[in-house]
């Protein structure tokens, strides 16, 4: 006869199932909401009841879970999932304003928001370990630092505020929003100085990181301190270290006779330079001679810049860490070494030179019947500016005429030849600034592409295509059949991005068929551009139709130049200012004495190097700009100025004056009339009362309300929109409330 139950093993068995099953409640919870918080009291009455009891046993629970790892104390009677059971990710650090980040990681479609309390001190450029916490409302993830991998070796730059003994260096970057605390003992500087400063540590208790000042520019506002400030910011360069300076120094300057023998000799044939006025690295020329009637030898002639810099180099590591010259406003920091650039790879007339050549014979109906690639020397006879060639070109006269008349006629075919094929020419104008002694913006004038820019251009197109046809082209089978080379490869047009774009300009009377392909893209393009010369949206077609473009990069598997319409296309005419041409000299070298293909992998990384810094040189290249724009606009405060709207966000408009191409920000919180919300598929603001559109192209009226040097940054108000037929002005109120009070920065020493 089976044993009868008692009442109290009924009851153990009771709270036994309850204490699990509040323990699986509890563990329920954290896994369900892992970025939330708990009390235990919450804990209680969540799980079957805030009694005694109840309390005593999640209590129980909680202390079992924390010593488990499965929870955390966060603070105290405080507890969250812990982040050890997450699934983590490994990423890098994109700094926002506002100390919040996001974290781009390799496969992932959205990039992992990360706000500030859960960023862990984490900066700009970090590669980081996040887990994902939870989706935000738009369904995009948010996640939580664990862990940083690797501090990112970059420098900062920023204003130094002293106190008696230390400092603090006041950043004024959108990508770094924490003051650095500086010891300046022994250092000196001033206060309002400038400085460059690399963080050291960062204490978990710290409300700021800890750095070390490693180099002052000098005064805040003056011109040399300003760009060499703008380089700092970007991790770029501004001076060469002294052991660089000293094995550029000792190269030899005299050509051995052992290099006459060894290269084509075109010293005696007809060669100049044709460049910027103000340039001093001449790094290409061109020569030209008859050979028959209506047919000419005409050569590329390109500065041998790696018979100088040789592989392994103390020289050749410095220009493969930087990649590229930089062009700020006011001045180059050349790749290489001013002895280089500037005197012996600078084809200066009435010297004997060392080159790199691409010789093509070629009749007037641009047959080319013979191309040889090699080592050449050569003595340039003149050095032309584009605007003496121009001169020589629009009246026919001057020195060398004939030859300058004959390569432009040449040229000038090339480049209807490059259009017909299907290559895409862009129309917008460059603003450039003249500037007084001291740096100071006086001026602005616009750059223009004449027919001597064009000459040289196509010839360096020419070049470029020809060398890269030479190495790409299949050769037969096996394993030597494709060898390694640096390609500048550019790849067709986003499909979705030409649709807005052809969306976008109807409102102009323009039409583009948003699905056209293939050539008949470029047709199209072309089509819009030159309907639009002239015209007032001119320079907001031209910028649009870049923006729909992909962008042109480095790499070794060639997929073609989709804007130039070549099958094969390299960079070869400009070592002395870009590194990946000096990878092509040296592959191209290789493989015409016979070598075997080079190692892929090797050179896949320095195409990516080159690519990245690229950009980086672009964007310290526009901050430059936008730092002359602001200083131009100084005096200008309370003026108004006429333009078009050129970028439309959430946070407000940008508008480009008509007459300078200067652009700045109108904030959408000035615009006073109406609550306006951001329309990403009409580039628009849309007034919810007076269903007023702000959009991409409007015509509109500014008052230049503020010009901050410091943050690069003008802030115009919008004074009304103007009619695009007759020019009418339709007034938009703008807020009258005064700018809101900046608070003390002391001692947080965070930038809200």
């Amino acid at each position: 006869m089976p044993k009868k139950e008692t009442r109290g093993g009924r009851g153990k068995e009771t709270s036994r199932r309850r204490g699990a099953d509040r323990s699986a409640m509890i563990a329920e919870l954290f896994r369900a909401f892992p970025a939330k918080k708990f009390t235990l009291k919450a804990l209680a009455s969540a799980s079957g009841g805030n009694d005694r009891e109840g309390r005593t046993r999640t209590r129980e629970i909680v202390q079992s879970m924390v010593r488990e790892g499965a929870i955390r104390e966060v603070a105290p009677g405080q507890y969250k999932q812990s982040v050890a059971r997450l699934t983590a990710y490994q990423g890098t650090v994109d700094m926002t304003s506002s100390g919040a980040v996001y974290v781009r990681v390799a496969g992932q479609d959205k990039d992992i928001f990360v706000d500030e309390r859960n960023a862990a001190h984490a900066l700009q450029d970090d590669v980081v370990k996040v887990v994902i916490i939870r989706r935000r409302r738009s369904g995009d993830p948010e996640g939580e630092i664990t862990e940083i991998v690797k501090r990112a070796d970059r420098q900062y730059v920023g204003r130094v505020e002293l106190t008696r003994n230390h400092g603090f260096v006041r950043m004024m970057s959108r990508k770094m929003p924490y003051d650095i605390f500086v010891d300046v003992k022994g250092i000196d500087v001033h206060d309002g100085d400038k400085a460059v400063v690399r963080i050291k540590e960062w204490p978990s208790d710290a409300k700021c990181p800890v750095g070390e000042i490693i180099d002052v520019l000098g005064p805040e506002g003056d011109n040399d301190t300003e760009m060499h400030a703008i380089l700092a910011e970007f991790n770029l360069p501004y001076k060469y270290p002294e052991e660089v300076e000293k094995a550029a120094d000792a190269i030899p300057e005299a050509i051995p006779q052992s290099e006459y023998a060894a290269r084509r000799d075109f010293r005696d044939v007809v060669t100049f330079t044709i460049d910027p006025a103000d340039a001093k690295d001449f790094d290409d020329a061109l020569s030209i001679r008859s050979i028959g009637e209506n047919k000419w030898e005409i050569g590329v002639h390109i500065a041998d810049v790696t018979y100088y810099v040789k592989e392994n180099s103390i020289i050749e590591a410095e220009g493969r860490e930087r990649a590229t010259s930089v062009y700020l406003v006011d001045r180059t920091i050349p790749m290489l070494p001013e002895k280089l650039s500037n005197f012996l790879c600078s084809l200066r007339p009435d010297e004997e030179k060392l080159c790199f050549s691409a010789v093509f014979e070629m009749d007037a109906d641009l047959n080319i019947t013979k191309e040889w690639l090699g080592r050449t020397i050569i003595k340039s006879n003149r050095r032309f500016t584009y605007e003496e060639a121009q001169q020589i070109i629009e009246t026919g006269e001057g020195d060398f005429k004939e030859e300058v008349l004959t390569l432009n006629m040449l040229a000038q075919k090339m480049r209807e030849a490059r259009l017909r094929n299907g290559a895409i020419t862009f129309g917008r104008e460059e603003a450039k600034f003249t500037l007084d002694e001291k740096g100071k913006p006086t001026g602005v004038y616009f750059k223009v592409q004449k027919e001597a820019n064009q000459l040289i251009e196509e010839f360096m197109l020419l070049a470029n295509r020809k060398v890269a046809e030479f190495v790409g082209r299949k050769r037969g089978e096996g394993a030597n059949a494709e060898r390694t080379f640096v390609y500048r490869v550019h790849d067709k047009p986003d499909s979705e991005k030409l649709e807005k774009f052809a969306n976008f300009i109807l409102k102009f009377g323009y039409y583009f068929k948003p699905d056209a392909q293939g050539r008949e893209i470029s047709a199209e393009l072309n089509k819009v551009i030159k309907e639009s010369r002239g015209k007032s949206e001119e320079n907001l077609i031209a910028t649009l139709a870049v923006r729909a473009m992909a962008k042109a990069f480095y790499s070794t598997d060639n997929i073609g130049h989709y804007g130039l319409a070549f099958r094969y296309y390299t960079h070869f005419t400009s070592p002395i200012r870009r590194y990946p041409d000096m990878m092509v000299h040296r592959l191209l070298a290789r493989y015409l004495a016979g070598g075997k293909s080079a190692d892929k992998v090797f050179y896949d990384e320095q195409c990516e190097h080159s690519s990245d810094m690229e950009v980086v040189a672009a964007e310290a290249e526009r901050a430059s700009v936008k730092y002359k724009m602001v200083e131009f606009m100084e005096d200008k405060i309370g003026r108004e100025f006429d333009g078009a709207i050129s970028g439309v966000t959430d946070w407000g408009l940008y508008v480009e004056l008509d007459e300078t191409h200067i652009e700045g920000m109108v904030s959408v919180r000035d615009i006073a009339d109406d609550v306006y919300v951001f329309n990403e598929n009409e580039y628009a603001l849309c007034g919810q009362r007076t269903r007023r559109t702000l959009t991409l192209g409007d015509r509109v009226r500014i008052r230049v309300k503020n010009a901050d040097l410091a943050r690069k940054q003008l802030d115009f108000e919008l004074v009304g929109t103007l009619d695009f037929e007759t020019g009418k002005l339709h007034p938009i109120q703008v807020s009258q409330l005064p700018p809101a009070p900046v608070p003390p920065r002391r001692g947080k020493h965070r930038r809200r």
